[in-house]
């Protein structure tokens, strides 16, 4: 049974086009928001997951924007406003990795992962809440990780931006929160995704060893936790930052 907990609400989820951000888009449309798919390269994947939501009773539509782009951020936040009338859930998804050992990592990989693992969460959040304020209300979701809880070998840039997450977040939740306006963020371990899918056998063997539950968690795990997140179900809960990990940084 569909219960239609996000009916009449609009919801933008960044980096939606596959894995985590995917799952997210399809519980946010399966729970009744509208919901608009960002994307940034993959514009047949973006359409597959809107196609999806479509077919299944749901409303969504997609976008192409650089998250990373201020300017950029400023139009697409626009143009949802402008085309729905509101906008009352954000999903700071989109990110990315450039892994290597800190004595090799280039300058342009830093920026790069910075941009839009951190940069990219303050754009959205920079133009989103100005609507929110409006409207008195709104769900700010932001994608951290464990690498930016315990660090990770050969992820300076990445457990950077999403350690910068979790500030951003906590600093953002006590400056809306006035005008009930929650923002958290999700902790993901390691989630079966075309990130992990790369990863040699040893080193998935590796990871589970450091996982108490032993296995690696999938996108739905996040995405259920987004819904309820979302939800007025959720609605005294604000600067928090929630582990979903299988207990790996407890």
């Amino acid at each position: 049974m569909v219960i239609c907990m996000l009916s009449g609400k609009v919801a933008v989820v960044t980096g939606a086009s596959r894995g985590i951000g995917r799952a997210i888009a399809v519980k946010l449309a399966e729970a009744g928001a509208t919901v608009v798919i960002n994307y940034n390269g993959s514009v047949e994947k973006a359409e597959a997951v809107c196609k999806e939501i479509v077919d299944n009773g749901g409303t969504a539509s997609t976008y192409q924007c650089n998250v990373s782009d201020f300017a950029a951020c400023e139009k697409f936040i626009q143009d949802v406003i402008a085309q729905y009338g509101r906008l009352d859930i954000l999903v700071n998804n989109a990110g990315i990795t450039k892994d290597g050992l800190l004595m090799k990592m280039s300058e342009e990989d830093f920026d790069r992962v910075v941009d839009t693992n951190l940069k990219g969460c303050f754009n959205c959040i920079r133009f989103v809440s100005r609507q929110m304020l409006k409207q008195k209300g709104g769900r700010i979701i932001n994608m951290s990780s464990v690498s930016g809880i315990m660090g990770n070998a050969g992820q300076a840039n990445y457990s950077a931006s999403k350690a910068g997450v979790i500030g951003l977040t906590k600093a953002c939740a006590r400056e809306l929160a006035s005008r009930h306006i929650t923002v958290n963020a999700i902790a993901p371990g390691f989630i079966d995704t075309d990130m992990t899918e790369v990863l040699s056998d040893n080193v998935k063997e590796e990871a589970i060893r450091q996982i108490p539950l032993g296995s690696f968690g999938k996108p739905e795990d996040i995405a259920n936790l987004s819904v309820f997140l979302a939800s007025e179900q959720a609605g005294y809960i604000t600067g928090q930052v929630i582990h979903v990990d299988g207990g790996m940084s407890m």
